[in-house]
C-alpha cells in the first residue's frame, strides 16, 4: 500500500526582541507539502518563494526525514513531495524550521516511527541549534524554550492577544550572516540586564500585560543592537509604529522582517502607513497560528 498525504506547516518568528534563541510564535503563513511514497527522492516547487531549491535528497526535507528515521535505526522510504510556500526565504520568518518540522513529521509518518513531542522537539533542536522557531512550527503558538546540547526544553506560553505586522524587506539576511553581527561575549553587567529583561518579557506576556511586554521587547541587548544596521528599515519602522500605538516593534529572528506587535484593531492602520512609507517591502498582517503541523 502506497502512503500519501498533505502536510501544512505553519511560519513562526523568533526572539521577540530580548527572547534570544528562546522564545517562538507560530502565525497563519504555510509550507504546505502534497507528498507520497515513491522509488525515488522527487520535490517539485509552485511557489516562487521556492525557486532554486534542490529537487532530489539533497533537499533539506529529504536530509532532516532520512537522518530523522535513521535516528531510529529505519531507513527511510523515498517519497515524491509537490512543495507550496507562502514562507518568504532568509526573511528571519522560519521558512528553515518549517522544513525541518515537515521531514520529521514526514518520517514519523512514512517511517511509522510513532514519535512522541518530546523526541520531535530534541530531533528538530539538533539541526536548528536552538528551540525556538523549530518549537513553534512544531507545536504552535507561543513557546519558550532552551537548548541543553543533548536536549531541548520547551514550555508553551499563552498566545498574545494581538494584532501582528510583518514589514518583509526584498532582500536576504542569512543567518550566518546576521549571527557574524554579534559580539562573541557579553560584560557580565550586560548579560545580566540582557536575562532580566528578557525574564521580565515571559512574565509580562503570562500575565497578558502587552504594554510591559512591549517596553521589554524593545530593550534588547543580545542581538538588535548589533543587527539594526543591517536593516535599514528597523528604526524608521519602529518610530512609525510608537506613533501609531503599537506595543513594540523588533526584528523577527536573525531579520530582515520587522515584527511589530500592537493593540487589537490597530494592525490595520499601522500596516496601511508601512506601505506608504516602505513601498519596496512585503507587508502582511498576521494572526497567531494555534496549531502545528496538519496532516489533511
Amino acid at each position: 500500500m502506497m502512503f500519501s498525504g498533505s502536510l501544512k506547516v505553519p511560519a513562526s518568528t523568533a526572539n521577540l526582541g530580548p527572547g534570544f534563541d528562546s522564545i517562538g510564535l507560530a502565525f497563519n503563513l504555510y509550507l504546505t507539502v502534497d507528498v507520497k511514497q515513491a522509488e525515488e527522492w522527487a520535490f517539485s516547487h509552485e511557489s516562487d518563494l521556492l525557486a532554486g531549491l534542490p529537487e532530489d535528497d539533497r533537499h533539506l526535507i529529504a536530509v532532516v526525514a532520512k537522518k530523522t528515521a535513521a535516528l531510529r535505526g529505519v531507513e527511510m522510504t523515498p517519497v515524491e513531495a509537490v512543495l507550496k510556500s507562502e514562507i518568504p526565504l532568509a526573511r528571519g520568518l522560519g521558512s528553515s524550521a518549517a522544513a525541518i518540522a515537515a521531514g520529521i513529521e514526514i518520517a514519523d509518518r512514512f517511517a511509522n516511527l510513532g514519535l512522541s513531542d518530546e523526541e520531535k522537539l530534541n530531533i528538530g533542536d539538533q539541526f536548528e541549534g536552538h528551540p525556538d522557531n523549530i518549537g513553534a512550527s512544531l507545536f504552535g503558538g507561543m513557546v519558550c524554550g532552551v537548548s541543553l546540547g543533548e536536549h531541548a526544553e520547551l514550555l508553551t506560553l499563552p498566545a498574545p492577544d494581538v494584532d501582528l505586522v510583518a514589514l518583509v524587506p526584498p532582500y536576504e539576511l542569512k543567518t550566518e550572516d546576521a549571527r557574524n553581527a554579534l559580539p562573541d561575549s557579553f560584560s557580565r553587567k550586560d548579560a545580566v540586564l540582557a536575562s532580566a529583561v528578557s525574564n521580565m518579557l515571559v512574565a509580562a506576556f503570562m500575565q497578558h500585560d502587552y504594554e510591559t511586554a512591549g517596553r521589554m521587547m524593545e530593550r534588547d541587548v543580545f542581538h538588535e543592537p548589533y543587527r539594526a544596521a543591517l536593516i535599514k528599515e528597523f528604526h524608521p519602522a519602529r518610530t512609525l509604529a510608537k506613533s501609531l500605538g503599537a506595543y513594540a516593534t523588533v526584528i523577527s529572528g536573525a531579520g530582515p522582517t520587522v515584527l511589530t506587535l500592537a493593540p487589537r484593531g490597530k494592525g490595520e492602520s499601522i500596516a496601511a502607513a508601512f506601505r506608504e512609507q516602505f513601498s519596496d517591502c512585503d507587508v502582511l498582517q498576521l494572526n497567531v497560528e494555534a496549531n502545528g503541523p496538519v496532516w489533511q
